[in-house]
């Protein structure tokens, strides 16, 4: 797994962009299409605007994957994924193939399961992700089940991963965030060819050093990464304040450092 750190996050956006936009061009010169999967959240602003805008990109031959969603949340809330996902990517592409993880149908195992069949027909071109302040990927919060072969699961919230979205002001309080949520699984993260992680912002940066410096653990659910033959995680340097001084001084050679 490579570490790319950057000074601020349009810099960090417009570096992952184009590693991003590299690997949907070579998928449909490859194949004539990309199947990508689209983390949506405040850290990935950045980095989804300017994909949004690279050109010669072919949106009408990618296949876009929701990555997770609260269970009992409408599209019309300000905190939906979904939401999200359309305004940050659909809607500025013109995308086509697009599959949403409808939170609050009335049977959400039926959605866990229609989708995650079409996630499972074909491999992943490429996954974008982000990393939670308790160093989840997607939804899945410590303790992360690694061995679960499902493309999708309905997984428990943890405070921790409920009070960031407070902190990000989707929600009022805690109490308003939903308890529950669809998340795809992490080994079918791992099927992706390519994972890009984006993770910005000072608030990550224990999640960080935890995932990237400590085991490889179900209690840091992103060091999963670190078994992944070409993930790259981007860094600011906020959120890679925390890591030691042997990875700092790599870093700083070098601006990337390789994990394992």
């Amino acid at each position: 797994m490579l570490i790319r750190i950057f000074n601020d996050k349009p810099t960090l956006g417009r570096a992952a962009a184009e590693q991003a936009a590299n690997a949907i061009r070579r998928a449909i010169s490859a194949r004539g299409r990309a199947r990508i999967i689209a983390a949506t959240a405040a850290s990935q602003l950045e980095f989804l605007d300017a994909l949004t805008k690279m050109q010669d990109i072919e949106w009408n031959k990618v296949e876009a994957f929701h990555l997770d969603e609260y269970i009992g949340l409408p599209i019309t809330h300000p905190g939906s994924f979904r939401k999200m996902l359309m305004e940050q990517l659909v809607n500025k592409t013109g995308m086509k193939r697009y599959h949403l993880l409808d939170g609050d149908a009335p049977d959400p195992s039926a959605v866990v399961r229609e989708v995650g069949a079409e996630l499972a027909s074909a491999p992943i071109d490429i996954a974008f992700l982000g990393i939670g302040e308790n160093g989840h990927i997607a939804f899945n919060d410590p303790p992360a089940d690694f061995e679960i072969e499902d493309p999708y699961i309905i997984v428990n919230l943890d405070e921790a991963c409920r009070q960031q979205q407070v902190g990000e002001a989707w929600f009022a309080d805690l109490s308003q965030v939903p308890k529950q949520a669809i998340s795809m699984s992490a080994r079918q993260i791992l099927k992706a060819r390519e994972i890009l992680a984006v993770v910005p912002d000072r608030r990550k940066a224990e999640a960080i050093k935890a995932c990237f410096e400590g085991e490889i653990s179900p209690m840091a659910p992103a060091s999963v990464l670190r078994r992944h033959p070409n993930a790259t995680v981007y860094l600011d340097t906020n959120s890679a304040s925390l890591l030691g001084p042997e990875m700092q001084a790599a870093l700083r050679a070098d601006s990337q450092v390789t994990v394992r």
